[in-house]
């Protein structure tokens, strides 16, 4: 059973994190923006910090959850007003310009990190392993697999997403497409978030 449980938590981990979210949105616009080399330490940032906050959910950080219900809430809240907060910078941006003195930088790795404990979409996700797919080995050992798991398959998503946005630069070149790609890329961001706060 636990083969079968494994596969099917597989099969869970492809299908959050290769759709659409805020990371990979934030991701693809990078991309675009920097470059998939100037990228990584944001890809190397999502992927070992949401991994690191899904261990730490299965060592009993979920507890508190459950223990406290309104902490989940208030997290749940305060992520999104956040992610609106960084979809109008997003909206807002200006193309660079090659001229500017002050020079534009993609997310860091430790910031990337950081966004994990704010990212509503990665709280559900993390939520849901620890509770859905705690049986895929022993604990503590599943915990080590769902994080290991999470870990390589997030890696192939978030580079899939940072090089998707790297490859448009070549059509997405003038300050007027630039534009519209940082609203269509707020919209998207904005609209990830409501299919996880219409959840109770």
């Amino acid at each position: 059973m636990a083969t079968e449980l494994l596969a099917a938590f597989i099969g869970f981990a492809f299908a959050t994190l290769f759709t659409p979210g805020p990371n990979n949105i934030m991701l693809l616009s990078s991309g675009l923006t920097f470059g998939f080399r100037r990228t990584l330490p944001h890809v190397a940032g999502v992927t070992i910090g949401f991994a690191v906050m899904v261990a730490a959910m299965g060592f009993g950080f979920g507890a508190v959850f459950a223990a406290y219900p309104l902490l989940q809430i208030i997290l749940k809240y305060a992520g999104a007003a956040y992610l609106i907060w960084l979809a109008g910078v997003i909206a807002l941006a200006r193309p660079a310009d090659p001229d500017a003195t002050v020079e534009r930088r993609p997310m860091s790795f430790w910031g990337a990190a950081a966004f994990q404990w704010v990212n509503v979409k990665g709280w559900v996700i993390a939520i849901g392993t620890v509770t859905a797919y705690s049986a895929v080995a022993p604990y503590p050992w599943n915990v080590a697999v769902q994080a290991t798991t999470l870990l390589a398959i997030g890696t192939a998503s978030s580079a899939a997403w940072a090089l998707f946005g790297t490859a448009l630069q070549s059509l997405v070149k003038s300050p007027q497409a630039v534009r519209v790609f940082n609203l269509v890329m707020a919209a998207l961001l904005v609209a990830s978030l409501y299919p996880v706060l219409r959840q109770p």
